[in-house]
């Protein structure tokens, strides 16, 4: 195998063929194993010429599956004149360089893969840094099994100060060079996750905010636009598509929900099975969103024959990434592939208070519009307050977040009485206001004011 093809880490336009390690409880479909990387090889670019599955009850130590295996995978390179073997586990440095010189092709694994499609995919100067740093975290410690180039440089050779001796190899070079990369992306991304950071937490003061996350392609992209444009007529403007990982920026739009009430909503990047953590710490500063949310929207694709894992996998990583507080609520999307609703009905069952719901046809968007909105009321009550004509901070603020029934003016005074949320009437409080609260609660509670 040559020094460029090891260099060459994409996959686009390749030849493929496929290859898994079914170990005892890895969590693959026993039905169709090789589904998932399927599809990460298709988004991916390439294409696949072939598959070779092996149960092993634990992986070889050097070449992950059977040395026969490994043969077998090389006549099926010959066969197909494939370019790359992909493998839908994790392998060793050592494991990846003893079967290429076996099989005389590239081999990538799972997490290998994953990166090469997060890069086609970035596009965001985030997003890529993000994705920069996930590639040299990986590459750091295979630098020695995936370079070949070992020869000592600059020994022996008189040719200057600082060149004579016993030299260096090109390895510790290497190894130096990706250590102040990493180094220098760290930087830079600890500055984009302090701004995030910001922006995220000064949105929370505002806003109510609600994220959308789930397994990739499950259709958060197109419940975030099916929803924005249902209910202010404004596009949407995440980018949707068939494929994994369409989305990897969050997308963040005020989600007009009508009667003054509107909430932030964003959109996440998708999780997958076994998605390698150190991509997940790259992208902490995109999964800030999910982190500090008021509800979690948990996007499901239930018409797909996994769903149930896709499920569990989400609420791991969400669990993994520390979004333990926010509020979760499910939606049950893509209906309309169903072709009978008994899948439905257990998750309904399982999962009480999920909504079913069709992104595509739009079916089932006025209940999630009326579960979010009572999230973010957190209850509404009635209220007459008296505050000063002057406050205009305070008056903007009820105007814009409640439901003003009646207003009267008296001398320096105006008095309202509206309808509000909750969890509004606490962002009031905090606001330090003089009004007086003059009437009474719905539920009876005693009057009182901030003012007296």
């Amino acid at each position: 195998m040559t020094q460029m093809q090891r260099e060459e880490l994409t996959v686009q336009q390749e030849r493929a063929i496929l290859v898994v390690a079914l170990l005892p409880n890895d969590g693959s479909d026993p039905h169709d194993p090789l589904a998932e990387l399927r599809s990460l090889v298709d988004t991916a670019g390439a294409i696949c010429c072939d598959q070779l599955m092996q149960k092993l009850r634990k992986p070889n130590a050097k070449t992950f599956i059977g040395k026969g295996k490994v043969e077998e995978l090389k006549i099926m390179c010959d066969v197909h004149d494939a370019q790359v073997v992909i493998f839908d586990n994790d392998l060793s440095p050592s494991q990846i360089g003893n079967i290429e010189k076996v099989i005389e092709r590239k081999v990538l694994d799972r997490s290998e893969l994953i990166l090469d499609i997060f890069a086609t995919r970035a596009r965001t100067h985030e997003a890529r840094l993000q994705v920069e740093l996930a590639q040299l975290e990986y590459t750091y410690p295979r630098l020695r099994a995936m370079w070949d180039h070992l020869e000592r440089i600059a020994g022996g050779s008189p040719v200057g100060i600082g060149t004579r001796g016993p030299g260096e190899q090109q390895l510790e070079i290497d190894r130096r060079i990706v250590q102040r990369k990493k180094a220098q992306l760290k930087r830079e991304i600890k500055e984009v996750q302090g701004r995030k950071t910001r922006e995220v937490n000064a949105r929370n003061k505002d806003f109510y905010t609600v994220c959308l996350v789930g397994y990739t392609n499950a259709g958060k992209s197109t419940v975030f636009n099916a929803t924005i444009e249902s209910a202010s007529g404004q596009e949407g403007g995440a980018y949707a598509d068939d494929k994994l990982f369409a989305t990897l920026s969050t997308r963040t739009r005020k989600w007009d929900m009508g009667g003054g009430d509107a909430v932030m909503l964003s959109d996440t990047v998708g999780f997958v099975r076994n998605l390698p953590h150190h991509l997940v710490a790259s992208f902490k500063a995109t999964l800030e969103e999910a982190i500090h949310a008021d509800l979690l929207l948990v996007v499901l694709d239930v018409s797909h024959p996994r769903a149930q894992q896709q499920y569990r996998t989400v609420m791991d990583v969400l669990d993994d990434i520390g979004a333990t507080k926010p509020k979760r609520l499910l939606l049950l999307n893509k209906t309309d592939l169903l072709t009978h609703n008994a899948d439905l009905l257990v998750f309904q069952q399982e999962h009480p208070g999920s909504i079913p719901m069709s992104a595509k046809t739009q079916a089932g968007l006025d209940a999630v519009l009326d579960a979010v909105r009572s999230e973010a009321k957190g209850g509404t009550v009635e209220l007459e307050l008296q505050l000063a004509n002057t406050d205009g901070k305070a008056i903007h603020f009820l105007e814009n977040r409640a439901n003003v029934l009646e207003r009267t003016y008296e001398g320096n005074t105006v008095t309202m009485s509206i309808r509000i949320g909750k969890r509004q009437l606490d962002q009031f409080h905090a606001m330090g206001s003089t009004a007086v609260i003059l009437g009474e609660y719905d539920d009876g509670s005693p009057k009182g004011g901030w003012g007296r």
